[in-house]
Formats: structure tokens, sequence, C-alpha cells
């Protein structure tokens, strides 16, 4: 297997002696490879506002082992602050373990630091899942993990995914709002006639799917495609820096956006050569 080697470039002004201005292009790192090294060290080379997306499920509470990896999320979210586009937008999809009896709030947590970091919460979406990998006795089961979407100032990109079957589809749109002073207004809409479908509630059932990896907890792949086609152009650049068995960067190049992975593990590398095989090379 060979790389495909391809690099971002950046033009920045400086100056000659006799103090003229003149461009230079700076050749930066190189993009559509994994980088098998933490993501501290990864970032560490890229300099401000390099990422236009980072789509990433992070390791929680120490659920799983993740090969005795340890991570420092407080310095990784100030992280991808620097590194992230003005208008990018972070995915942080994270859930809670439960011990002695309570959840650990860690995902509120993180959510905050970023927010003390400097993101917008843009949206806190929901990852549903369609199964229970850890029921409890005491409690409902819980099926779900939190969706953070934290964006560097206002989105510069958003691709609604439309595809929510209308229950009213053909009637015709009726009701008004409510203002502040109790008083109601007609909806800007009312008469119009209500389409087929729309746009997707922020709540998202996905299949596990069936497990194509060795790694201990795999990305959906719907997951990653829909926020990567929902936040992103082609051709932006899209980071993972908890890499995990590849899909990031897999659903990445299928919908033709460059990419950067970190994966502090060599055995997980190992895992997504095999998983997707020559599938980037």
């Amino acid at each position: 297997m060979h790389y495909i080697r391809c690099y971002l470039t950046v033009i920045i002004k400086r100056k000659k002696s006799d103090g003229k201005l003149f461009l230079q292009k700076i050749k930066l790192m190189e993009v559509n490879k994994i980088y098998n090294e933490s993501n501290l060290e990864t970032m560490a080379n890229m300099p401000d506002g390099f990422i236009d997306l980072t789509v990433t499920s992070p390791p929680y509470d120490k659920l799983r082992t993740y090969n005795g990896f340890n991570f420092d999320w407080k310095t990784i979210i100030k992280e991808l602050y620097r590194v992230t586009k003005k208008g990018g937008v972070v995915v942080w999809v994270v859930g809670d373990a439960t011990i002695k009896g309570s959840e650990t709030g860690t995902s509120f947590k993180q959510a905050l630091h970023a927010i003390d970091c400097g993101f917008r919460l843009h949206d806190t979406m929901i990852y549903q899942k369609d199964n229970c990998p850890f029921p409890s006795l005491n409690r409902y089961y819980a099926n779900f993990e939190y969706m953070f979407v934290f964006s560097k100032g206002k989105p510069k990109t958003f691709n609604p995914i439309i595809d929510r079957k209308n229950k009213s589809f053909g009637r015709k749109i009726t009701g008004t709002n409510r203002q502040k002073d109790g008083t109601t207004k007609p909806i800007k809409n009312k008469g119009n006639e209500i389409k087929e479908f729309g746009v997707r509630f922020n709540n998202w059932l996905i299949s596990d799917g069936k497990r194509q990896s060795k790694h201990p907890a795999v990305f959906p792949e719907q997951l990653a495609n829909d926020h990567i086609i929902s936040w992103s152009n082609e051709n932006d650049l899209v980071y993972d820096p908890f890499m995990g068995s590849g899909t990031t960067a897999k659903m990445a190049k299928i919908n033709k956006r460059k990419w950067i992975g970190s994966e502090i593990s060599k055995e997980y590398c190992d895992i997504i050569h095999e998983r997707l095989g020559g599938f980037f090379f």
C-alpha cells in the first residue's frame, strides 16, 4: 500500500530585505493520512484556523480501556478550538458511565468546558441507538448518547438533511405564533401546502449495524456520514482526533472531503488498515 500524497498549503505575506512584501506558499502537513500519535501531537503541527469540521467520539469515563490510553479532554477541546476555522464545527459524540449508582455527568462538564474555551453550543443532539448495550435493573434502559455540535462563531455551513416524512403531507399550513405580550399572530407561511418531507429532527435513530472491526466501539458509518454532509462541503478538511476504526476518514473520502486522523494506538491503526484495506491509499 502507498499513500496518495496530498498536502495543504497556506500563502503568507513576508518581507524581503528591502522591506517589500511578497507572498510565500508554505506547505503545512500531509492530509488524507492517519497519524499514529496522540491528537495533541497532531494538532501541535496545525496552524490556527486549520480544520473545517471535526467529527469524533472520545472515550469517556473509562467505560472501555482503549488499550490503556488516557486522554486530557480539557486540553484537547482547547486545542480543537484553536485549530478550528472561524465558522467551523466540532461534533463531539459522548455519553456518561454510571458509577456507584450515579451518572457521572462528564458529558455536561465537557460541553461547559467547550463553551469556556470559546465555542458556541450550537446544538445538543441525540444519537439514539436501536439497542441497549448496558441495561440496568433499577432505571429505564439508556439507549442514547449526546452529540454536542460546537461552533466557532456562526456555522459557515449547514446542509440540512430533508428526509423526515410529514404526517400532514398535502394539507394547508395553519396556526399562530404567540408573542411575548401574550397576543398571537398568524404564522408566516400560513396557507402553504405541507411538503412530503421536512428537515430532520435533532434526535437521530441510527442502527449500530453489524460489527466489522475488532475495535471495541465502532463509529456508525451513517452517523459520521450525516454529520459530514450537514456541516461541511466538498474539499473541506475533516478531522477526527480519536480515529479508532477509521469510520470518519472513510465517510469523508466517500463525500469528497479531505481528512486527517489521529490514533495513538498502533494496534487500532492496524485495525483501520485491515478493515478498510486500500480504501484511502
